[in-house]
């Protein structure tokens, strides 16, 4: 074991123990070096990589502020994970996709009955249900991203950017930070092999057109409730575009 590991593994346990908590600051790094029995180096080395992890944060300076603070930041760093083994090649897109099914079949059905949950809410309060034109707060971020796709004047990279945000913001309502993370991570792996489906595709108005209905089914399976819906549509669309433009 590296001495920067013996560090990592000292501050893991003090996590665990409760020693620090999400918002504490850590000890300076002179203090850690003593504590530890290593060197400041091995310290510094220790916290570069937990930053890294998005396990905290570090501000330089010797004021109040200065030091590292426990965090919850999974995205940074397994979100980069995955994105350099994508990069590396080690990662098939038939695998990315197989992931994709799995996160956002899950969040379809999570938020689903989120939003049955909301509407029932809505409904005993109110004496009203609610109506299929009026979002949930859960769903108007989609709903923005959809219409937003709408514009007459929209570029393909534009298209191509807003339907990556509407199925990370699907996969973060479902809640699951973890997921979310992978998401983000896969990202970059996925705009590339749909700007590479969609270079293969002589009608882009057409298939524009068919992503749009398809995002309209999901919000609309979603904002009902419908999680049985939800899901087989979110499969149906991320299956059908690889099998469309790639397949």
């Amino acid at each position: 074991m590296q001495t920067y590991e013996k560090v990592l593994a000292e501050i893991e346990v003090g996590l665990i123990s409760g020693r620090w908590s999400l918002g504490d600051r850590l000890a300076s790094e002179r203090a850690l070096a003593e504590e530890f029995g290593v060197s400041r180096a091995s310290v510094r080395e220790a916290l570069r990589v937990l930053e890294a992890m998005g396990i905290i944060t570090r501000a330089t300076g010797s004021g109040p502020e200065s030091g590292a603070t426990v965090v919850d930041q999974p995205a940074a760093g397994l979100g980069a994970a995955i994105r350099l083994h994508v990069a590396a090649g080690t990662v098939d897109v038939r695998d990315v996709v197989e992931m994709r099914l799995l996160l956002e079949g899950w969040a379809a059905q999570a938020v689903a009955m989120r939003c049955a949950t909301e509407s029932l809410a809505e409904t005993q309060n109110t004496g009203q249900p609610v109506g299929q034109d009026q979002p949930e707060s859960c769903l108007a971020r989609a709903q923005e991203i959809l219409e937003q796709m709408d514009a007459t004047q929209i570029s393909p990279q534009e298209f191509q950017m807003l339907d990556a945000e509407f199925h990370v913001e699907l996969v973060r309502l479902g809640g699951n930070s973890l997921f979310e993370a992978t998401m983000l991570g896969l990202r970059k792996a996925i705009a590339h092999y749909v700007a590479d489906g969609v270079d293969r595709i002589d009608d882009w108005e057409g298939l524009a057109t068919d992503l749009r209905t398809e995002h309209r089914q999901i919000l609309h399976a979603l904002r009902a409730g419908d999680a049985l819906a939800a899901t087989a549509l979110v499969e149906s669309h991320i299956e059908g575009f690889y099998r469309r433009a790639l397949g």
